[in-house]
């Protein structure tokens, strides 16, 4: 499947981005994932990467990855401005510059996206119990 490379404007800058669905297996269900990478001058400069779970739950069918959420642009942008407060050079040549559950989870959050740690190391967290939680805060109900 051909990546689609999309492009969006923050202040003066252009950035191109593409977004890959995925899935990420937890202990209580299987959970969509996204994982976005952002180039803010190019394609030699540094990118930015972050690995998003959907935030919800349970899936339509029982089955992983079955639910629609995807990234808008207002999701793309909020992370390009987080991580531009946080650290990320992108006129620099090379490398990635990750946001990380462990080290930005806390801070940040999009509306239906949690960064994931899982994707790159399945020894992290599960993310099945925050899924839970952001779904059941953002629903007003326990589930």
């Amino acid at each position: 499947m051909k990546t689609r490379l999309r492009m969006l404007r923050v202040g003066d800058r252009g950035c191109a981005w593409t977004a890959g669905i995925r899935h990420v297996k937890g202990e209580v269900d299987c959970h969509r994932a996204i994982r976005l990478r952002v180039w803010g001058a190019g394609k030699n400069s540094r990118a930015l990467q972050v690995d998003l779970v959907s935030k919800f739950w349970p899936g339509p069918w029982g089955a992983c990855t079955t639910d629609n959420a995807y990234p808008t642009s207002k999701d793309v942008r909020a992370v390009v401005d987080y991580a531009l407060e946080h650290g990320w050079e992108p006129d620099a040549v090379g490398g990635t510059f990750s946001l990380t559950e462990s080290g930005h989870a806390r801070a940040f959050e999009l509306t239906h996206f949690l960064i994931t740690d899982r994707m790159r190391d399945p020894n992290a967290p599960d993310p099945s119990a925050r899924v839970i939680h952001a779904y059941e805060q953002r629903s007003g109900s326990a589930v």
